[in-house]
């Protein structure tokens, strides 16, 4: 039976590059994935864009390329990401260069694009699924609107003869689920086999918190070598069963929990995972320890794709200031509750307008409030103070009032820092899959 093995070269957009490196060059893979597109990524992405038309990719799009390019060539590992973000045709662009710097000019390179339907969007009746307003009744205030492309266009990227694939806004586990079609021939209607192949993809996608990272507690889940964490490597078959292993020599460890703990990850009902290419089926899904590293992946099934894309919509929510600062020694608690007393007042004498304020003890209560019971005073703690404003000129007033504290506030206030920033939050529709048109580049047309 035919078995093929993808690495996961990254689980976020600022993930280390040192283990895809090393899946490269020692982990005798085909495929190497880098998931690096969050939900507010790309709308940070789009923003870019904006700025610069040749910008809008991530930001370690090079940096990556050229630590991975030539290893990935000499050993024949094909390259799949998401790390075009706004703009894949220019990311694939500078992996040319890249390539040709390198000496690898021969590099057949693919941009998928078609996931930006912003346009669409903000002049349209389809609704915003947390408010059920139509999209038209926020044009003012959306920045960005991509949907979630499915597997079919990468998988023709792949199969006219790219060995580089990038793209936009994919869903997560339909990068994996790509190359597996490819391989095997499987039918995009072959559900319970997109099933299998949409869960080895959730389980690889995150990178290194399958591999321990994210699973990790100090004397209740131990994990060794988590400074040179290995990321996972996933052989699967054409069956669709899998094993997730990784790298022998690599830190960290692949177990049943670790497993366990990744499929559920981001995962709302099992039996009924929604993609683009399948509504896969979790819920019978079994681990079994086969070797140290290597566990089996089985009974996993899917069923019919979903009628509707889902499109995460970027939208400008306000500002955000914010300042801190540090006390230490005898008494810190008590200061630092006085300086959130003197920041308050302050605010309220020059008339800060917020929609939302908040004082917090950083160690004390700035995470569960005031519901845990009282702990002995610390030796140090930080004071932060963050609130949310219509414009930029107010939220810059809240980290101005915070660092008066130096020779304004309670005794030895040291280390203050201050920020304001604009929100830009995420909210999402369903669209008709009419809406969306994937389109592929390969770079030398």
């Amino acid at each position: 039976m035919k078995t093929i093995r993808i690495g996961s070269g990254a689980g976020y957009s600022g993930d280390r590059i040192e283990p895809a490196v090393e899946l490269a060059e020692k982990g005798d893979i085909d495929y190497l994935v880098f998931e690096c597109l969050a939900e507010r990524t790309i709308a940070i992405a789009q923003r870019a864009k904006l700025n610069d038309p040749e910008k809008g990719y991530d930001p370690l799009l090079s940096e990556r390329m050229q630590a991975v390019l030539p290893a990935c060539r000499k050993n024949g590992v094909k390259i799949v990401t998401n790390m075009g973000a706004a703009n894949p045709l220019s990311a694939a662009k500078k992996t040319s260069e890249i390539a040709a710097q390198l000496g690898l000019g021969d590099l057949k390179i693919a941009a998928v694009s078609g996931d930006d339907v912003f346009e669409i969007l903000k002049s349209s009746d389809v609704k915003i699924t947390e408010t059920g307003e139509p999209a038209s009744s926020m044009s003012n205030t959306i920045v960005s609107a991509n949907a979630y492309v499915g597997a079919e266009p990468i998988v023709k990227a792949l199969a006219g003869g790219a060995d580089v694939v990038i793209t936009g806004r994919v869903a997560d586990p339909s990068m994996f689920l790509a190359p597996q079609i490819v391989e095997f021939g499987w039918a995009l209607d072959d559900w319970d086999k997109l099933g299998k192949g949409t869960a080895v993809g959730h389980l690889l996608e995150c990178a290194g918190q399958i591999t321990g990272g994210y699973y990790a507690e100090p004397g209740k889940k131990d994990v060794e070598g988590l400074g040179r964490l290995g990321f996972p490597i996933a052989e699967v078959s054409e069956n669709g069963e899998a094993v997730i292993t990784k790298i022998a020599e690599a830190g960290g460890s692949v177990t049943v929990d670790t497993c366990k703990e990744q499929i559920l990850y981001e995962v709302h009902d099992p039996a009924h995972y929604l993609t683009p290419d399948v509504t896969a089926d979790f819920s019978n899904i079994t681990f079994e320890q086969i070797g140290k590293d290597r566990v089996k992946v089985s009974n996993v099934t899917g069923r019919e794709r979903p009628a509707t894309l889902k499109a995460s919509v970027g939208y400008v929510d306000g500002y955000i200031g914010e300042g801190e600062m540090s006390y230490a020694g005898p008494g810190c608690v008590a200061r630092g509750k006085l300086a959130l007393e003197i920041v308050k007042e302050r605010l309220q004498i020059a008339k800060v307008e917020t929609s939302e304020l908040r004082f917090d003890l950083i160690g004390i209560n700035a995470i569960h409030g005031d519901v845990l019971a009282p702990q002995p005073d610390p030796t140090e703690v930080r004071i932060r103070v963050a609130g949310r404003c219509e414009t930029m000129k107010e939220a810059v007033k809240i980290g101005n009032e915070v660092e008066t504290l130096y020779t304004n506030g309670p005794a030895s206030g040291g280390g203050a820092s201050k920020s304001a920033k604009q929100v830009v939050a995420m909210l999402s529709a369903l669209l008709p899959r009419d809406f969306v048109a994937p389109a592929i580049q390969f770079i030398e047309d």
